[in-house]
This record gives C-alpha cells, structure tokens and sequence, in this order.
C-alpha cells in the first residue's frame, strides 16, 4: 500500500472532495482523520473508513478559520495517533457569489477566513513536525478560479489565488526538507457546491436545473463535470513517493478549461 504507515489529515473531510481523500487515503493504508464543523458528515465518513477498511478513522470538528479550533485539531490528532500528520490535505472552504458592488464586508472575510487563513493556520501548524521528521505532503484544494477572474466572485476568486501564492512559497521554503506542498485546481465537481451554484444560476436566470447544468458542462471542452474521485486519485499520486518531484504546482482537474 502506498501510504502504509502514513497519518492524513483532511479538512472538509465530511462530504464531496473531502470525502472522496479520505477514503482513496484509507485505501492505500493511510491513518485517516477527518475534519470538518460539522460532525455528523465527519462521523459518517469515519464509518465509511471503518467499514470498508482495516483502520479506524479519526472525526474531529473545526472550525479552520479560528485559530484556537485549528489548534485543538493538532492536539487531537497527535494523541490519536502518537504523532501529527505526515499528509495535510486543505480541502475546507466556502463558495459564495454576488456582484462586486454587492459583496459586504461580512462574505469578503468569510472568504478570506476560510479559504485562505484557514489554509494558512493548517499550514502553519503542521509544518514543524514535518521539519523535523524531514517528510511531509501539504495538499491545497483550490480552484480553477485562483487562476482566472470570472463575475460575481470576486471574493471566492481572490481568496483562491491567495492560496495559490501561499503554496508556490510555502513549496520554496521547505523544497530542500523532504517536503512538498502544492494545489489542486478543480473546475466544476460533482458536490454539493456545484448543487448550489445551479440553484443559484435557477434563481436568478429563469433556467431550469438541467439547462444550468448544461451550460456549466459548456465550460469544460470534455461537456461534463468532474468526479470528486478524479481530484482524489490526483491527491494521491501527490501524497505518495511517486510524487516526491512535484511541488510548487497549481494542477488543472478542469477537462481543459484553463489551459495554464
């Protein structure tokens, strides 16, 4: 198994991509704690683990944007498991929209705090013990959109290409340590995201369901969205030995949208 003897830790862990890591991890030998602020999903998806393979995954709840929630995360996994995470997937985020004239400070921040702080504290709690181990995979869910603007989310977008620059420079910093850290840049998935994103596109456009989901489908030159399990075999390769020589990237899971 790939990651026999690894310990993973993924941040909205409790459904869609989240999910989708943590039971690819489970699968390849890894030690599994989920987190999330919700934690029945979390719980669900520790069961899923439990039921399907030899380990026994870790549910925690947190809130990535505080820092005290992030802490107590890393207190909790190293008593689980003896020791932190070889593997931080930071997969925690919102996704909201609203024409930039209408974006209050209130959806800015959250964005902010979330997407990007909350990469960021994750990050930051994590890295020493990979130091000083002299191993370690930081894995960044970020977006198509940290690479491109699109209307109506300014703040998604922005929080997106800060993630974008915290990984390229987080990957210099520890390039020499045995460490990688690098992002993941999906276009439209099949998750609850994208299932409010088509109610949004059904409010405000008059389209139907299936005609929002077709005209997101257009954006992709495959015409279809992406399964949380193509991000998560992406994630994988990453997290293992085979993908040691990536780092520092901003990888497209997009069918070809973005093309850089």
């Amino acid at each position: 198994m790939k990651l026999q003897n690894r310990i993973a830790l993924i941040t909205g862990g409790g459904r869609g991509i989240g999910r989708a890591i943590a039971l690819a991890f489970a699968r390849e030998g890894a030690q599994v704690a989920v987190a999330a602020r919700t934690l029945e999903q979390v719980e669900q998806v520790a069961r899923e683990i439990g039921a399907q393979f030899s380990t026994v995954a870790l549910p925690v709840v947190c809130d990535v944007s505080d820092v005290a929630s992030v802490e107590k995360l890393f207190r909790e996994v190293g008593e689980r498991f003896g020791r932190g995470p070889d593997i931080l997937v930071n997969n925690a985020g919102i996704a909201e929209s609203a024409p930039l004239t209408k974006t209050d400070d209130e959806l800015w921040q959250r964005h902010l705090a979330i997407n990007l702080s909350g990469t960021f504290y994750c990050t930051r709690a994590v890295l020493p013990e990979m130091i000083e181990r002299g191993w370690g995979r930081i894995i960044n869910i970020a977006s198509i959109a940290g690479k491109i603007g699109a209307p109506y989310i300014a703040a998604y977008s922005a929080s997106k290409h800060g993630v974008l620059g915290l990984t390229r420079s987080a990957a210099l910093e520890v390039a020499a340590k045995g460490i990688t850290v690098n992002a993941i840049c999906p276009g439209y998935v099949d998750t609850d995201m994208t299932t409010r994103g088509i109610e949004n596109i059904t409010k405000k456009t008059g389209l139907s369901a299936d005609q929002a989901m077709a005209s997101i489908k257009k954006m992709s030159p495959q015409n279809r969205i992406i399964e949380p399990e193509e991000v998560a075999s992406l994630a994988l390769l990453l997290a293992t030995e085979e993908g040691r020589g990536i780092n520092g990237q901003a990888i497209n899971v997009d069918g070809g949208s973005v093309l850089f």
